[in-house]
């Protein structure tokens, strides 16, 4: 970064301690006397020569230590090579690298970092420093800016903007002209720094102050016989004065004092020197200090946990908008974003206000960047990230860019990323119906690919869920409406049968998406593929219970004995199995499963539970109910079934049929009579014929 003069880093004179692991105890630089080896133009210690064997000891010394810090170095490299994300190893890399003075190291290093954390106020100001002591040249001053630029964007920090602003003054060419531009420049500095800092309480007079002892410095140099320019430059500090007695702040009643003071050496009297509106702005002003003043004092006690200062800002920010000032809410926030920058539901606050309220598209850009940037790992914050853009009507160039970003990170839940894929679409959706025509590079195909990479990345995770069954129903749903592709739309249906063919709502939502097209022929061949199948919980008896409302609906006399035909058997075999588990176990079968999930437990009977009657076991319908209901249902609708022979034949065929099962099912229970008891492997089993109801644990 420039030329790197024969100096050594230095910042304030207090020298890098080797304990650093946060970003609060980033070390300070050496003193300027302090020795850097290795360091690129360090000046060489100044030794005693009266004590050349002791100089001796104190090289061998500081050659070991250098060789043990380097082994540091290079362990710290290998760390941040296997994993770049490791926050703590990249601070002590930079430390390392600094302490040993690696320029080069460092610089690339403290990139490195700032490309994937934001770096705090602490660490900006050192960066800056150290390249300010390295390069002093003309040439150098730009480079330098962007990274005070930088710095000041990422967090509220008034230290690092008085920094900054030092800088500008000291090290810029054409503030150090003193012509108008320079004088402009470094006003409109003053000012972005007033907008970004000024209203803190406590440390906002530091820039108020600095930007009235810089006017009064052009004031001063003035020359008194150009009294018109004179007159005016002593209107503007008064302005300033002025402007602050309406800030709340810790130091109110000096600046007043200071303002006398001003007032006098400018030949007004201290009574005539004060308008009567100053006096009004600085009372309310001191009222409003003083209404603040127990939130400070909580915010000032930094013994304090970061849980306490949390709920000590979230009431102050509560405090603050009842007040109804939105630039103090948003300063307040600054802050404490500043102070607890890991603390997601801040973030999550911070960025609904700015959304909601301020509505101001630069702010509301920038915040969410910045939460994002801190909080990369909560889904939320990109998804509301994204709605907002297209709120301000972002470009859809900038809105990929913010999607794309958000799926290179790690969120704590498949969920989230589904939210996250779910509102990409949902975007391309809305912009898409709403324009019409193809603006900004807006294709169906755009979302189609969203859908396929939410597919590819969710299936082997979500496998099975209703998660997943919602993803694809929207984008079979999209495909027929919006994209009018009712192949494509069967297609993505089709892909999920392969990876979920076993859940029930799988094809329920296949069956829906084609009944709602009023494509009848198609539904049926899906029942007709699916009522067989085994599904979870009452996922069979479901779908063949729907399939016989469907034709009863939608299908011909014809189309609902056949699904009669087919049904019936299925319901009987569903029945019977459930009775057989029912059976085994001596539990109803939607009881099993917390028979199941208790085996680890000792079952105990306890004179209360034996107290109480069993629920009572729901009725079997037999075959012949199943049948009597269903046409008890087509006699009262005469436009479905009004052939009572046909209805007879039904029931003599049915009956024919229940009685062949109840025949299977006695040779088979003759069958088993015949086989020995039936051993139990488990270790829960017991035989109760001879033992108390009542026993013990």
């Amino acid at each position: 970064m420039g030329e790197t003069t024969d100096k050594p880093m230095e910042i304030d004179g207090e020298k890098a301690s080797a304990d650093t692991s946060t970003a609060e105890e980033v070390p300070a630089a050496e003193s300027a006397g302090e020795k850097h080896d290795g360091m690129e133009g360090a000046i060489p210690e100044v030794t005693n020569p009266s004590s050349s064997s002791s100089s001796s000891d104190s090289d061998t010394d500081s050659e070991e230590e250098e060789g043990v810090e380097q082994v540091e170095i290079e362990t710290l490299e290998s760390q941040l090579a296997e994993n770049p994300w490791n926050y703590d190893a990249h601070v002590k890399y930079i430390h390392g690298l600094r302490k040993l003075g690696q320029i080069e190291k460092l610089r690339q290093a403290r990139e490195s970092m700032a490309e994937k954390f934001p770096l705090a106020p602490k660490i900006w100001q050192e960066w800056a420093r150290d390249e300010s002591s390295l390069n002093t040249s003309p040439e150098a001053f730009p480079e330098i800016e962007k990274l005070y630029e930088r710095g000041v964007h990422e967090y509220l920090s008034v230290a690092l903007w008085c920094d900054y602003l030092d800088f500008v003054q000291e090290r810029d060419p054409l503030v150090l002209q003193c012509g108008p531009a320079g004088v402009l420049k470094m006003r409109n500095l003053f000012e972005r720094a007033l907008t970004a800092a000024g209203l803190h309480v406590l440390e906002g007079n530091k820039i108020w102050e600095a930007y009235r002892e810089y006017e009064q410095a052009i004031f001063l140099v003035i020359d008194g016989s150009n009294k018109e320019e004179k007159d005016k430059q002593s209107h503007r500090v008064r302005a300033l004065f002025q402007r602050q007695f309406s800030v709340p702040s810790i130091d109110l009643v000096s600046t007043l004092e200071n303002y006398k003071l001003w007032e006098v050496e400018q030949g007004n009297s201290e009574l005539d020197g004060i308008p009567a509106n100053v006096v009004v702005a600085y009372k309310k002003a001191l009222d409003m200090y003083s209404a603040r003043k127990t939130y400070e004092d909580q915010l000032s006690n930094r013994d304090s946990s970061d849980a306490d200062r949390l709920q000590y800002f979230m009431s102050y920010i509560k405090f603050e908008e009842s007040c109804g000032d939105p630039a103090r809410v948003q300063i307040l926030y600054e802050r404490a974003v500043s102070e607890l920058p890991m603390y997601t539901e801040l973030w999550a606050a911070y960025t609904s206000y700015v959304d909601k309220t301020l509505k101001v598209p630069n702010i509301v850009k920038d915040v969410y960047s910045r939460a994002t940037r801190n909080c990369s790992w909560v889904g939320d914050l990109w998804v509301n990230y994204l709605l907002a853009l297209e709120r301000l009507g972002a470009s859809e160039t900038e809105l990929r860019a913010v999607f794309e970003q958000s799926t290179q990170c790690v969120f704590q839940s498949f969920k989230e990323y589904l939210e996250l894929f779910l509102t990409r679409v949902d975007s391309l959706r809305r912009r898409i119906s709403i324009n019409g025509a193809k603006q900004d590079g807006l294709e169906y195909t755009l979302i189609r690919e969203t859908f396929q990479r939410a597919a590819d990345y969710l299936s082997p995770e979500l496998i099975g869920s209703d998660d997943l069954v919602r993803l694809y129903s929207y984008w079979a749903r999209l495909e027929a409406t919006l994209g009018k592709d009712v192949v494509a739309a069967r297609g993505v249906w089709e892909s999920l049968i392969k990876r979920s063919g076993s859940v029930f709502e799988v094809w329920q939502g296949y069956i829906a998406m084609e009944t709602e097209m009023n494509h009848i022929n198609e539904a049926r061949l899906i029942y007709k593929r699916c009522y067989s199948k085994r599904f979870t919980g009452t996922g069979s008896e479901d779908i063949c219970h729907s399939w016989l409302r469907f034709e009863r609906e939608n299908g011909s006399l014809g189309d609902f004995d056949l699904a009669m035909k087919k049904v019936i058997p299925r319901l009987q075999e569903l029945e019977m199995f459930k009775t057989q588990q029912e059976s085994r176990t001596g539990v109803p079968a939607k009881e099993k499963s917390l028979v199941v999930g208790n085996t680890m437990e000792k079952r105990k009977l306890t004179k209360t539970a034996s107290d109480k009657k069993p629920p009572a076991k729901r009725q079997k319908k037999t075959a012949h109910e199943l049948v009597d209901n269903s046409n008890t249902d087509l006699i009262k609708k005469p436009g479905d079934m009004t052939d009572a022979k046909k209805i007879d034949e039904v029931k003599a065929e049915t009956s024919l049929m229940v009685a062949e099962t109840n025949y299977k099912q006695q040779s088979i229970g003759d069958m088993k009579l015949k086989d020995s008891r039936p051993t139990y492997p488990d270790q829960c089993t017991a035989y109760v014929s001879n033992i108390s109801l009542e026993a013990s644990k």
